[in-house]
């Protein structure tokens, strides 16, 4: 088993939808980071060099610099590139992990990302998928923290399950005690924090808390 590593794994995805200004802003010089095939491209429109590039070169058909590492994958392969890249930071014992460039394009491509965030957190991670507009994060049962969001709009839905139990302590748009969602109800979008100290329980099943991060 791989020693856990105290740094930020960032893994950036192949949307066409990513914006490399974005991307730039949100890495760390002492992140570790992996590109995901295309990802590869917005790290080069960022002047940075990963450590690590993983895919099949499919939608990237440049040349990856020296000193780079290169995980090459076969075209016909049972994971996505980016489940990939997850499957590596796992093992290489990255626990603190941030997707950019997931979102956008293709709809199956962006929802396959989101199981991403459910494989990592099943695989021990604090995960998150994060665009200029939102940040999304899988929440199995438990209590989460969100600090500092007065006025921002969230929407929590099931995922992985058929019904998720919620729970909101602190001041939001609409309360919820207990409240059971189902993966066909749409009762959960659009809540907004009404304070800077808002906890969402997770008390059954498992969810996707979306924040959308503008005003």
């Amino acid at each position: 088993m791989a020693v856990e590593k105290i740094g930020r794994c960032v893994i950036i995805s192949g949307s066409p939808d990513a914006n490399p200004s974005f991307i730039s802003s949100q890495i760390n010089k002492d992140d570790y980071v992996i590109c995901a095939d295309k990802g590869y491209e917005y790290a080069q429109q960022c002047s940075f060099k990963p450590d690590l590039f993983v895919g099949d070169f499919d939608s990237f058909c440049g040349s990856v610099e020296e000193g780079v590492e290169i995980i090459s994958l076969k075209t016909r392969k049972d994971y996505t590139d980016t489940m990939h890249c997850a499957k590596v930071a796992i093992k290489r014992g990255y626990r603190n992990i941030l997707i950019l460039g997931a979102l956008g394009g293709r709809f199956d491509h962006s929802f396959a990302n989101l199981s991403v965030l459910q494989y990592l957190s099943e695989n021990g991670a604090n995960a998150k998928i994060l665009t200029e507009n939102e940040s999304i994060e899988y929440k199995p049962v438990g209590e989460y923290e969100y600090l500092y969001l007065n006025g921002y709009t969230f929407s929590v839905f099931p995922f992985g399950c058929n019904e998720v139990v919620l729970t909101y302590k602190g001041q939001v748009e609409y309360p919820a005690n207990s409240l059971k969602i189902k993966s066909s109800d749409t009762i959960s979008i659009s809540n907004i924090f009404r304070s800077d100290n808002v906890k969402i329980s997770v008390e059954k099943g498992s969810a996707l808390v979306i924040v959308d991060k503008v005003l």
